[in-house]
């Protein structure tokens, strides 16, 4: 996501605390959102999947090819 989005999300909010938003305003602040919490979440996502963790005996487990779908390239 830009930053120019995310001071956006930033603003209207601030004007929807003081003097209020139109309809138009409110469904930019709902589609800006949306597509931030939607950039959190594939951020959050790549950065789980490339954990990797050693086991006790040594070997290491991939978190990403076990739970979270990744292929071998």
């Amino acid at each position: 996501m830009r930053q120019e989005d995310i001071d956006r999300i930033n603003t209207l909010y601030h004007k929807s605390q003081s003097v209020g938003l139109t309809e138009e305003e409110k469904e930019e602040q709902a589609r800006l959102r949306k597509a931030y919490v939607a950039a959190i979440r594939e951020s959050l996502r790549g950065s789980l999947n490339n954990i990797s963790i050693q086991e006790s005996d040594g070997s290491i487990t991939d978190l990403g090819k076990k739970y979270g779908g990744v292929k071998d390239v």
